[in-house]
C-alpha cells in the first residue's frame, strides 16, 4: 500500500493518490491533471477511481478531465446529482484498491453530498480516512457553502454535520490516519491547525469540534465568527456540479502570443481585464496602464477568484515562460474566458513607446515621517478585520483586499488625497494599489514591508491604537 498527498500550497489543498498492488484511486485532483498520470506511470500503476469528497467550492475539480483520460468512474456518495456521470455510491459502500479496501463514509454537514472515504489495509483493519472538508486538522467544513438549491439553513448543516461526526469519525480507532482536503490559510473553515494530517486521536484532544458537548453548543461553535466566503465559492461549486470545458481547450486560446499592436486595440474593450501577473516589486517600477495586478508569488488564484469579474476575458502580462503556469492557476479557480498573453509582456509594451504606469514605494519612515505633516494623507489598511484589530497605525482606514471591488469602498477616496496602502507584508497593498489606480486615483504610495516594517518605526508605533476582540 502506498499513500502520497499532493499538497498546493496557494490553494491550501490536499489532493490523495492511493496505490495498492498496481491499481490506483485519487480523491480529490485539481484541475491540472498530468501530476496524477505522471506518479501512476511512474508507480506502474492504473487509475481505477476517482473518488470526490463533496462539491469543492473552492477550487475546480480535474475529475472530469481525469476520467475521460482515464476511463476511471467519478465517484460522489449520497444525495450527490450532477450534469455528468458519476457513479453515485451507497453509504458503506467497499471499493477493491488492489490488496486494500475503500469504504465510504457519509457524512453531510458541509454540504448534503459530503462523503469520507475509510481506507482499510490488506488485514481489513481502518488505516486511514480521507476526511474532505468534514473534518480538518483543529476544525470542521464551514456549513454555510452549501448550494442554495438545498433549501437548509447555516444552522441546520451544523445539526447533520455533529450527526455525522458523532456516528462516523468519533467511533473511529484513534490510531486512523485523518487526511483532509485542506490545510492552513484555506476559506473552508474557520481557524485550521498548522498541520496538513492528524490522527483521530490527536483530533479527539485537541479540536474544538470534537468535543463532549450537546448539538446546540457544537452549531453555535461552529457558526459563530463566519467570515463571508470568497466570492468565486458558489462559481466553483456550480462548475464542479455542472461540468466543465477541458483544460487543454482552454490553454490553446488562452496561450495565443498577441502583438503590442493587438494588445492595445483589445484593452480598450470593456470586457477585457489587463492581468499583470509578474513580481510586485517589478509591477510597481512600471506597467500598462489600467493593470490590474496579482503577482503568482502569493495566494495567486484565491485572490484572483475574489477580485476578478467571471464574465470578463482576462488578457495576460506575464514574466516571460510563465504563460502556461498563470492560466493554469487561473483555471483552477474556474476562469475560462482568455484573450491571449502580451507577447513579450511589459517591456516589449515599454520598448514600443507606449505610455506606462508606476506606484510609488516608500519605506515605512517616510511614512513616519509624512504622517504629521501632510494634511490630505490617508493611510489605507488592506488587511483583514482580525489583523487590523491586532494593530494599526492611529487614524488608518481599514479596507480589506477582499471588499476593495465594492464600490462603496472606492467611495472612499478623493483625487486631492495622498493615499498609503499597506498590508502585513507587502504583496496585498500593491494589488490594492493597483485596483485604487484603474479607477483613476494616483496619488498613491505603496508602503513596503507593510506592518512588519510600520511597528518598528518609532514615530508610528507610539501613534499605534490597539484594539482587542471581545
Amino acid at each position: 500500500m502506498y499513500i502520497e498527498q499532493l499538497y498546493t500550497n496557494c490553494l491550501s489543498e490536499a489532493a490523495y493518490y492511493i496505490e495498492s498492488n498496481h491499481e490506483a484511486a485519487i480523491v480529490d485532483p485539481l484541475r491540472d491533471i498530468d501530476q496524477y498520470i505522471e506518479l501512476a506511470k511512474q508507480r506502474n500503476a492504473t487509475i481505477k477511481y476517482i473518488f470526490e469528497t463533496h462539491f469543492h467550492a473552492d477550487f475546480v475539480s480535474g475529475h472530469i478531465d481525469l476520467g475521460k483520460v482515464t476511463g476511471a468512474p467519478i465517484i460522489y456518495g449520497p444525495q450527490t446529482q450532477t450534469s455528468f456521470p458519476i457513479y453515485v455510491a451507497k453509504d458503506n459502500e467497499k471499493f477493491k484498491l488492489g490488496d486494500v479496501t475503500i469504504k465510504v463514509l457519509h457524512t453531510p454537514g458541509h454540504t448534503l453530498e459530503s462523503s469520507c472515504y475509510l481506507l482499510q489495509d490488506e488485514h481489513k483493519k481502518d488505516y486511514a480516512v480521507f476526511t474532505g472538508d468534514t473534518l480538518f486538522v483543529g476544525d470542521v467544513g464551514r456549513p454555510d457553502l452549501s448550494q442554495k438549491e438545498d433549501s437548509l439553513t447555516t444552522e441546520q448543516l451544523a445539526g447533520i454535520m455533529y450527526d455525522s461526526l458523532q456516528q462516523k469519525i468519533i467511533p473511529l480507532a484513534d490510531n486512523v490516519i485523518v487526511y483532509p482536503a485542506h490545510g492552513p490559510g484555506s476559506s473552508c473553515g474557520k481557524n485550521l491547525g498548522s498541520q496538513t494530517s492528524s490522527t483521530i486521536d490527536n483530533e479527539k484532544q485537541n479540536n474544538y469540534a470534537l468535543q463532549s458537548q450537546s448539538k446546540e453548543d457544537f452549531i453555535k461553535a461552529v457558526t459563530d465568527g463566519l467570515a463571508a466566503p470568497p466570492q468565486y465559492f458558489p462559481v466553483n461549486a456550480k462548475i464542479n456540479k455542472e461540468g466543465y470545458e477541458s483544460l487543454e481547450t482552454i490553454l490553446n486560446t488562452a496561450l495565443k502570443p498577441l502583438s503590442v499592436h493587438q494588445t492595445k486595440e483589445l484593452m480598450n474593450n470593456e470586457n477585457i481585464i489587463l492581468l499583470d501577473t509578474r513580481p510586485a516589486t517589478q509591477f510597481t517600477e512600471g506597467f500598462i496602464p489600467g493593470s490590474v495586478f496579482i503577482g503568482l508569488e502569493g495566494r495567486f488564484a484565491e485572490w484572483a477568484g475574489s477580485l476578478l469579474p467571471f464574465d470578463k476575458t482576462i488578457l495576460l502580462i506575464c514574466e516571460e515562460g510563465k504563460e502556461k503556469e498563470t492560466v493554469t492557476r487561473l483555471t483552477r479557480v474556474g476562469f475560462s474566458r482568455f484573450a491571449g498573453y502580451a507577447e513579450g509582456g511589459f517591456y516589449a509594451w515599454k520598448n514600443a513607446g507606449e505610455p506606462i504606469d508606476l506606484i510609488i514605494n516608500i519605506e515605512a519612515d517616510e511614512l513616519a515621517m509624512d504622517i504629521p505633516f501632510d494634511e490630505n494623507l490617508m493611510v489605507v489598511d488592506v488587511r483583514r478585520e482580525t489583523e487590523f484589530a491586532d494593530g494599526h497605525v492611529k487614524d488608518a482606514l481599514n479596507i480589506p483586499l477582499s471588499n476593495l471591488t465594492d464600490p462603496a469602498s472606492m467611495a472612499s477616496f478623493e483625487e486631492n488625497q495622498n493615499i498609503y496602502v499597506h498590508c502585513q507584508g507587502g504583496y496585498r497593498s500593491v494589488v490594492a494599489a493597483s485596483l485604487i489606480k484603474k479607477q483613476g486615483i494616483h496619488n498613491i504610495y505603496n508602503v513596503q514591508g507593510g506592518w512588519n516594517e510600520i511597528k518598528k518605526q518609532e514615530k508610528i508605533q507610539h501613534q499605534k491604537e490597539v484594539s482587542v476582540l471581545n
